[in-house]
């Protein structure tokens, strides 16, 4: 009897000891910033002041800073028509990536007539941070940026929302806070509904693993070392609010975030929405797919509802 006690002390032991180390490995490779092996390319290596060298650029951009509501430097870059402009689009990268690499849709938006604003999001490109909020945090500072921004062009200024991946996830969530009046449209390609169903899904196709005990597991040790957790972190609970239009957009072939998940944030919204499927593109390359087709169908989005 006593060895057996001895022997169920020793696997509990390995047990927890081995969800441990689980659970800290899927900190260090999900929540904190750095390299990713499972990303396809990044633009940490291009020069600060990369954006200077955009062949669709009137001015020199501007760098700003912002101090987040929790003590963090922001970074962000102003791209601003020669001619003063009374629309701005708020352009919001994806995980691992920074504004650098936003190039495409700030020469979408800059190209119809619009500023362009584009932050690095906490612990990405220029910007302080330890920690991923996969948007969740993020929501509040995109709230700050927004009214920075309004009061730059003292209030007369008319802002599209505009996020990639878990920028678009970001620009969702803050759909659901107290954005400024300014704000009139959001535009989201392929974000996920939730971080927890997001991680779940990854946990799987990277690792073939059941989402349960890992998740509820790593979110709590998330919530202890970053303040946040997975379940909170909802896009359909904040578009359960949102009231303004949007439009939901996500390929076809996306096996990173799951093409159904449109399906759940364009159900989730209130306001006037719109849907576009794109055929064949993989995660984040609907406007590589159909670079006109993406135009249009943005630039027809902006025309109705700005």
């Amino acid at each position: 009897m006593k060895k057996l006690v001895i022997a169920l002390i020793v696997v509990l032991c390995v047990v927890v000891i081995g969800l441990f180390w689980g659970v800290n490995y899927l900190y260090n490779y999900a929540i904190v910033p750095g390299e990713k092996e499972f990303l396809a390319e990044t633009h940490e290596g291009e020069p600060d002041n990369v954006y200077a060298n955009w062949d669709f650029i009137e001015e020199s951009p501007l760098y700003y800073e912002m101090t987040s509501r929790d003590g963090l430097e922001l970074f962000g870059v102003h791209l601003k028509h020669k001619q003063p402009s009374e629309k701005l689009a708020i352009v919001v990268h994806g995980y691992g990536n920074s504004s650098k690499g936003m190039e495409d849709y700030a020469r979408l938006f800059f190209n119809q007539g619009y500023d362009v604003f584009m932050p690095d999001a906490r612990g990405h490109g220029q910007s302080q941070g330890d920690y991923v909020g996969f948007g969740w945090d993020e929501r509040l500072d995109i709230v700050d940026w927004s009214n920075n921004l309004v009061d730059k062009y003292n209030g007369k200024i008319d802002i599209a929302l505009f996020g990639l991946s878990m920028g678009a996830a970001t620009v969702m969530m803050a759909s659901g806070e107290a954005l400024p009046e300014q704000v009139k449209v959001i535009i989201e390609d392929c974000g996920y509904d939730k971080v927890s169903n997001e991680l779940a899904f990854q946990l799987k196709d990277m690792f073939n693993l059941p989402s349960f005990p890992m998740i509820p597991l790593a979110s709590a040790y998330t919530d202890f070392k970053a303040g946040y957790n997975f379940y909170e972190a909802d896009a359909l609970k904040q578009l359960s609010k949102n009231k303004r239009p949007m439009l939901f957009i996500h390929g076809t072939t996306d096996t990173f975030v799951p093409t159904r998940m449109i399906d759940s944030v364009y159900e989730a919204t209130n306001g006037p929405k719109e849907k576009w499927l794109v055929e064949g593109a993989e995660h984040a390359k609907s406007i590589e797919v159909d670079p006109e087709g993406y135009n249009k169908k943005v630039a027809a989005f902006l025309a109705k509802y700005m």
